[in-house]
């Protein structure tokens, strides 16, 4: 199952990077964090883990999987029958604003099962994310 949501923001794309890259500060300007706790330091780094607590879940620990600095990063999540990724990317627009896409992919033997469970909740998770990073890229 692939969930993805693009949202356009009037700032450059360093901006919208720092905003991105700040992991532990999005429960700050996004609802549908509660809370991202460090397990390997602060910085987004290639295999650093955050244990991420969303409404309504269960904390679950991403790992960063790939990471291109100031363009984009994915993280990565297993549960029993399915893997989770997150995908965060950034392009820069040529009259100076910035396309950001977030996005969730589900694989497994359980992920169509998720879709009819919580793929609302998930779409809408998604739009207050992007919502949130526009807000937050913007100020």
């Amino acid at each position: 199952m692939r969930y993805e949501q693009t949202i356009t923001v009037r700032a450059d794309q360093a901006r919208a990077w720092a905003v991105l890259a700040a992991v532990t500060t999005w429960p700050q300007w996004t609802s549908s964090m509660r809370e991202v706790q460090p397990l390997d330091g602060d910085e987004l780094a290639l295999g650093h883990r955050f244990r991420v607590k969303q409404p309504g879940m269960p904390a679950l620990v991403w790992r960063v999987s790939a990471l291109q600095v100031g363009d984009s990063f994915t993280w990565e999540t297993r549960s029993p029958g399915v893997r989770t990724s997150g995908f965060h990317r950034l392009a820069a627009n040529p009259d100076g604003t910035t396309s950001i896409t977030v996005g969730v992919d589900q694989t497994g033997p359980v992920a169509r099962l998720l879709d009819l469970l919580i793929g609302a909740r998930t779409r809408r998770f998604l739009a207050l994310e992007a919502a949130g990073l526009k807000a937050a890229s913007e100020s």
